[in-house]
């Protein structure tokens, strides 16, 4: 038996090494005949002695017969978007924010940005454990027996390298040849051939029987690692342990010591990347050093120590046939031009956003035009311009009143769009709030998605988000394709959704311009509906990042009697609309002005300033004759300190910080 587990042994290390030498390294070592040969035997083996197969086997890349269920679960290190920019100016602007907050000029890594599917891949003493897709950044879908199917992933690695756990992000993506050979096929067995390698790259992780992923030859390349305790201080220092571990790592990243460097990376592959055997869209800016990285810190969405520079997108031109408009879930109408269809970028393009009155007249777009259309990020289709004016043809009239419910719209001074203000009796605005309400970083009522929303609402079991609550099985079970185990699924996460946080459920209400941050704080600050429902605007406005636009939008939201009566059900219903008392610290920093500033031993900046927000303080950005303190870690901006003293602003240790909480 010995023999046997050795002999499994020997294949599976053979096997995944000739695996890192083909897909990895591009430098194969056998025949495929032979690895085919090797692989045969080792199935053979771990088939009838499966007490000995190794959890890095690699019979695992060609799949198994179990029918894939996609857990969601969370990340454990969120996976935030990058912020994108398509101009040299905004760059500059990044480049001279960093600066600014550094106080020095750092050194970036510039990285190709690959056009496929993101990934997290985590690894525990060494062995490929997890695989998980970006989802909302909060929350993917558990897809590791099909990641496991990518020769290029590997399955385990020398953990001594690296640390004990970790996750590495990357991007799976289809080769041009192997999408060309895909699509052949396709068409070959009579199947609709995909749009792009980004399409079918995206199909493929999602797809029920991993064996199918395996035939798909996708690949991936990795481009950061997490973790805690992990071994370097730069992240090009990372890319280069990760490539040494066995990972595949693009071998076009480049260290950039300036701005000027940066510039001359785009302008280079600008025009080279038609030369790569895969799609890119663009090119990937971080600054390299981790600690630096740590003093930038994060917005809701972004790292603040990264962007992405997006190429120029592609255009064509086709005709304009109509216009709709569409109104969404605050009023807004949006006007939506009706195309003769194109193909751009990869895809067959009918209709796109016209934005709103004021992009129609600045182009002149009129319904019979020859018009330039792109992807605003090579995502969303919008007119860019018009090339030919049909003969006889007159200037767009925007409609005044709602195609929905036929109320007269509003434009209020200073903004963009116009506005039904039929709230409460417009279906599409009343349809919108509950699929906002129900949302994951809402309600998070997960068991309700759009088409059901507007069962509820045609049947007339839901006129508004607080009728959720009064909903039974029995009222739902008669409704089309309503299961038995379905309705007990939403009847229990509507039940569930009672538990969610005080600043999730203000995030819910959808008060215009009240967004997923901003909620946060108005929970802190007010700690439950009574007090935020009677505050005044100048109340409203000490709050951080609380401007006159956002404080009169709660005023207003509190003065319609419609919202109060839905506050009331939904607090009858059991809904919290306070901070429960886990939640609720003590007020040691009340109305405390502390601006942070480098690097520190037990908290990451981020969680700084959760503790200052959560216990009464306000973050400030810089440092004025008000701020009461300048809380400083290592590596503090020499020109932040100077200007502290100067002012004779107190200056604050993190040990300080903890003693005052």
């Amino acid at each position: 038996m010995d023999t046997l587990k050795e002999r499994i042994n020997q294949l599976s290390k053979e096997l995944n090494k000739h695996n890192y030498n083909y897909y990895v390294l591009n430098q194969p070592s056998i025949t495929d005949f032979e690895f085919d040969k090797m692989l045969e035997e080792l199935n053979k083996l771990e088939n009838e002695y499966p007490q000995y197969k190794l959890a890095d086997s690699p019979t695992q890349r060609v799949g198994s017969d179990i029918t894939n269920k996609f857990e969601t679960v969370e990340h454990e290190f969120q996976m935030l978007s990058l912020g994108n920019t398509y101009s040299e100016e905004d760059l500059n602007e990044f480049n001279n924010r960093v600066i600014k907050e550094l106080e020095t000029e750092p050194e970036y890594v510039c990285e190709l940005k690959f056009d496929g599917a993101s990934i997290s891949v985590t690894y525990a003493n060494g062995i490929f454990t997890r695989a998980v897709t970006r989802g909302d950044g909060a929350k993917g879908d558990n897809v590791t027996e099909n990641i496991k199917t990518i020769k290029s992933i590997p399955l385990s690695i020398d953990s001594k390298k690296i640390s004990d756990k970790f996750e590495v992000r990357g991007e799976i993506i289809m080769p041009h040849s192997t999408f060309a050979e895909l699509n052949t096929l396709r068409e070959k067995n009579d199947d609709s051939p995909f749009a792009n390698p980004r399409n079918a790259t995206s199909g493929s992780i999602k797809m029920i029987d991993s064996r199918e992923v395996a035939k798909r030859k996708l690949d991936c390349y990795f481009y950061y690692m997490m973790g805690k305790s992990l071994p370097s201080e730069t992240h090009f220092e990372s890319l280069e342990l990760l490539k040494d571990a066995g990972f595949k790592v693009s071998e076009h990243s480049k260290l950039c010591n300036n701005i000027e460097d940066v510039f001359n990376y785009i302008h280079y592959w600008d025009s080279e990347r038609h030369n790569l055997a895969y799609d890119i869209d663009g090119i990937v800016i971080k600054v390299n050093s981790f600690k630096m990285q740590e003093m930038l810190g994060y917005t809701a969405k972004n790292p603040k120590w990264a962007i992405s520079y997006k190429f120029k997108a592609e255009q064509v031109i086709t005709k304009l046939l109509s216009i709709d408009y569409q109104v969404g879930r605050t009023g807004a109408i949006t006007p939506v031009a009706n195309l003769e269809p194109i193909q751009l970028a990869g895809t067959i393009v009918k209709r796109a956003s016209l934005h709103n009155a004021d992009q129609i007249a600045l182009h002149d777009i009129r319904i019979g035009d020859m018009v330039y259309l792109e992807k605003g990020g090579e995502i969303i289709p919008k007119i860019v311009g018009v090339k030919i004016h049909e003969q006889d043809s007159s200037p767009t009239q925007f409609i005044s009143n709602c195609p929905e419910c036929g109320a007269k719209l509003i434009r209020v001074d200073g903004e963009a769009k116009h506005y039904c203000p039929n709230a409460n009796n417009c279906p599409p605005q009343i349809k919108g709030k509950i699929e906002h309400f129900i949302s994951r970083k809402a309600m998070n009522i997960d068991s309700i998605g759009e088409e059901t929303v507007a069962q509820f609402y045609d049947n007339g079991l839901v006129k508004n988000v607080a009728d959720l609550y009064s909903l039974t099985k029995e009222m739902i079970l008669p409704l089309e394709r309503m299961a038995d185990k379905s309705a007990d699924n939403i009847i229990n996460s509507i039940e569930n959704s009672k538990k969610t946080g005080f600043e999730s459920v203000l995030f819910a209400l959808g008060i215009r311009f009240v967004g997923e941050t901003v909620a946060k704080k108005i929970a802190y600050a007010f700690k439950n509906i009574e007090n935020l429902a009677k505050a005044t605007k100048d109340e409203l406005l000490e709050v951080d990042e609380i401007g006159e636009r956002i404080a009169e939008s709660i005023i207003q939201y509190f003065e319609d009697t419609n919202n109060i009566k839905i506050i009331a059900a939904l607090m009858n219903a059991g809904v919290n609309f306070e901070v429960t008392e886990e939640e609720k610290l003590s007020e040691n920093l009340k109305d405390l002005k502390i601006i942070i500033s480098g690097t520190f031993q037990r908290h990451s900046r981020d969680e700084l300033k959760d503790l200052i927000e959560k216990h009464g303080g306000k973050n400030v950005s810089s440092i004025s004759k008000n701020t009461d303190f300048l809380l400083a870690g290592d590596n503090i901006g020499p020109s932040k300190l100077e200007k502290a003293n100067k002012i004779g602003i107190k200056i604050i240790s993190e040990e300080d910080f903890e003693q005052m909480l």
